[in-house]
């Protein structure tokens, strides 16, 4: 069923492409410039949107083995990511229970987390096994004092999470069968070559740049090329999208040579899957996926996108994994390029733009910002954002159990 929904957008795209079109939004959508300056809506949108929502955290591959564990920090929330034995992830808020310490830093492997402070030993798990000098701290029931667990999901290679214990939105219904079309990448199966963190604008503003394809051939004219494509139909999956050129051809990298290929002219059956998943791919409400090669091989860079301390930041970890681990040092080189290539491109190009265009906004003397009918990504970006900061808890699950229900339709 997924690769049959991944023919029919391809389908789309190949009959939009040969007729020199594509699908636009009914009318222009007026944002207010508040949106994206407003300190309170700011805070507001960490707390409803990024602390209740399930947030990819992890692509697979970053934590391939048992025990291996990964600490970061989320909107003030410290979250311990940790392979089980049985190969299941487990999520925990990351401190004791004794005092609230942070139990691990940064990334690692280990069978047990001992607090730094007073020696409180936990089980990858979350047990608490060990307390220091049970004699002289007095009779506590270990069992109640475990590290509290969040709601974790993995499917396609990658890792949901939500940051509120209680929560009771279901992260499968959340991605409304996004997922089962992401299988088709296999990351599963994939390797992670190497990541980054780059600091950034407003989360938002950072975000519209991944939903926009609009700006390519001139803000990035000196990198992609001026005469690059600027036109994409969207795909919705409730607040997910995949957004992809019309186009009736497509690239396809072999070794060192590119063979174009004319989609119209091929059936179904001989699609090629990388051909089945270009574009970009988004997971509300802040990642990206977007496929590369380097020195021929098969990667993709996962761009993951967190709100900072205030309005104006942001802090984005790219992840660049690949299909196969780059094995010759010219190999190995090409995947560096590529992946090099791309920080300079989202660096010096999108998030410099994003910067200079927030401090302009932040004068108050602009009230709207404009998303064209051609730039439908934004547009429902910014209607989910709005609508899912101002839905309840309840609203939520009764949200996403309907988008569920319409995507299994």
């Amino acid at each position: 069923m997924s690769r049959e929904v991944l023919i029919a957008m391809t389908r789309n795209l190949v009959a939009h492409g040969a007729a020199d079109t594509m699908e636009y939004a009914d009318q222009i959508v007026r944002i207010p410039a508040s949106a994206y300056t407003d300190e309170a809506l700011f805070e507001r949108e960490k707390r409803q949107i990024f602390r209740r929502l399930p947030l990819m955290v992890a692509p697979s591959c970053e934590l391939p083995n048992p025990g291996d564990y990964k600490a970061m920090d989320i909107c003030g929330v410290p979250l311990l990511l940790s392979r089980q034995k049985d190969g299941r992830i487990g999520a925990f808020l990351n401190m004791c229970t004794h005092r609230g310490n942070p139990l691990a830093h940064g990334c690692g492997n280990a069978s047990r987390f001992t607090c730094g402070y007073h020696g409180w030993t936990f089980k990858a798990d979350g047990e608490l096994i060990g307390v220091a000098s049970p004699k002289d701290f007095g009779a506590i029931d270990k069992a109640a004092h475990c590290l509290t667990k969040f709601p974790a999901y993995e499917s396609a290679g990658l890792i949901w999470v939500t940051l509120d214990p209680d929560s009771k939105l279901s992260i499968a219904d959340y991605l409304c069968g996004y997922d089962a079309l992401l299988k088709a990448f296999g990351f599963e199966n994939w390797t992670l070559f190497s990541q980054r963190t780059l600091a950034g604008p407003n989360w938002k503003t950072a975000y519209d740049g991944y939903l926009d394809f609009y700006h390519l051939p001139v803000l990035h004219k000196d990198t992609f090329g001026a005469d690059f494509y600027n036109r994409a139909n969207y795909f919705a999956f409730g607040p997910h999208q995949r957004l992809s050129t019309p186009s009736k051809f497509a690239i396809k990298v072999q070794g060192e040579d590119d063979q174009q290929l004319d989609l119209e002219a091929m059936s179904d059956d001989e699609l090629p899957q990388e051909v089945l998943v270009q574009g970009v791919w988004t997971i509300f409400p802040h990642i990206s996926i977007a496929s590369f090669y380097g020195g021929g091989q098969r990667g993709a860079m996962i761009s993951q996108l967190f709100p900072g301390a205030t309005v104006g930041e942001s802090w984005t970890t790219q992840y660049y994994v690949m299909e196969n681990q780059p094995e010759t040092p010219e190999q190995v080189q090409a995947a560096h390029d590529q992946f090099n290539f791309l920080e300079v491109v989202v660096r010096d190009e999108d998030y410099a733009t994003g910067k200079r265009q927030h401090q302009a906004l932040q004068s108050g003397l602009m009230k709207e910002v404009l998303f064209g009918r051609n730039e439908k990504g934004g547009q429902v970006f910014h209607q989910w954002v709005e609508r899912l900061t101002n839905a309840s808890d309840e609203e939520l699950v009764a949200i996403f159990s309907a988008e569920q229900r319409q995507a299994a339709e």
